[in-house]
C-alpha cells in the first residue's frame, strides 16, 4: 500500500534518509518524492532538467502502517502522514496508485516522470507522440507551448490537484 508523508517543502530528501536511518527496514519496501523532467530556457537555450513533481510530499510503500507511523514520529521533520482520521490511516487508492504508475511508465525502479514528445501541425493541432501524457489526453487542462509544460488535473487524496509535467517539442510547424 502506498502512503504519503506531509512534509516541509525542501526536506523531501532529508526525510527519505531519516526514514532509512530511523525506520525498520522491514517496515516499508519504498520511499520517494516524485521527480519530474522539464525543459527551461537558459541564455537561449531549452536545458532539460529536474524538478519535483509534488513538493512537500514523500510517499512510502508499506503492509504495516500502525508500526510505521509509530517510528515515523520519530523523525524531527516529519509533519504528517496523510489520510490519518483518529486510528485509521487510508492508503492511496487503487487509481491513485494506477495514475502514479502510468505517468512514472517503464523507467527502472525511480519514481521519475519522463518528458513527452508533443508535435505541432499548421493548423495548430498538438498530438501526443509518447510519454507520460500519452493515453491520458482526457485529464490534460492546457498545453504551454512557450513554457514547455502540459497542465494535467488528477485526483490526489480525495481532491483536484493540477499537476505540470514536462514537454518536448518534435515536430514543429516553421
Amino acid at each position: 500500500m502506498y502512503y504519503v508523508m506531509q512534509v516541509a517543502a525542501g526536506t523531501e530528501d532529508k526525510v527519505e534518509e531519516q526514514v532509512k536511518v530511523i525506520v525498520r527496514e522491514e517496515l516499508y519496501d519504498s520511499c520517494f518524492h516524485p521527480m519530474r523532467r522539464v525543459k527551461k530556457k537558459f541564455r537561449g537555450e531549452w536545458k532539460e532538467i529536474r524538478e519535483k513533481l509534488l513538493p512537500g510530499y514523500v510517499f512510502i510503500t508499506s503492509d504495516c502502517v500502525q508500526e510505521l507511523y509509530r517510528e515515523l514520529r520519530h523523525i524531527p521533520v516529519f509533519t504528517k502522514l496523510l489520510g490519518k482520521e483518529e486510528e485509521q490511516i487510508i492508503s492511496l487508492t487503487e487509481c491513485e496508485v494506477e495514475w502514479l504508475e502510468r505517468i512514472k511508465g517503464a523507467s527502472d525502479q525511480s519514481m521519475e516522470v519522463a518528458l513527452s514528445q508533443v508535435s505541432v501541425s499548421e493548423e495548430d493541432v498538438i498530438t501526443i507522440l509518447s510519454g507520460p501524457l500519452k493515453n491520458i489526453e482526457g485529464c490534460i487542462k492546457k498545453i504551454d507551448l512557450h513554457r514547455r509544460i502540459a497542465k494535467v488535473e488528477v485526483d490526489f487524496m480525495n481532491r483536484k490537484t493540477v499537476i505540470h509535467l514536462g514537454i518536448e517539442m518534435v515536430g514543429k510547424k516553421e
